[in-house]
């Protein structure tokens, strides 16, 4: 049986199957744990903790499907399969989805429109990512 990552790799798909590597899960990992470590102190701008948090976020991610044996095409693809890599819901998903489309604007634009409830919610949802992948 096929399993959801594997549906989403092929021509014209945002995943492709590729063996894992222990070495780059680690660099992710420990990249993401310093990076939130990062972001949640509150003595940095709420800008940088935004930033700090969103690439720990993702460094994470991409952890954990990089582990499942596979890489994403496209950014954003690596919040959306986390039910499929670490089993985590809308609830973490969906906020680091809105953060991906916040960022966009601030990285390209120079549009960051940011609060501390956002930034917030992103560091929840990422500590909920790093609490999942240290028990997965």
């Amino acid at each position: 049986m096929t399993s959801p990552l594997e549906r989403l790799t092929g021509t014209g798909k945002p995943l492709a199957a590729e063996p894992p590597d222990a070495k780059e899960f680690e660099g992710l990992k420990r990249s993401g744990l310093a990076r939130l470590k990062d972001a949640t102190n509150a003595a940095n701008s709420l800008e940088s903790r935004f930033d700090l948090a969103y690439n720990a976020a993702r460094a994470l991610s991409l952890a954990a499907l990089r582990r499942k044996g596979f890489r994403p095409h496209q950014r954003y693809i690596v919040f959306q399969v986390l039910p499929h890599t670490l089993g985590l819901g809308p609830e973490v998903w969906r906020v680091l989805d809105k953060c991906h489309q916040i960022r966009n604007p601030g990285e390209y634009e120079g549009d960051l429109n940011i609060d501390e409830r956002i930034v917030a919610d992103l560091i929840t949802a990422c500590q909920a990512v790093a609490a999942k992948l240290e028990t997965t």
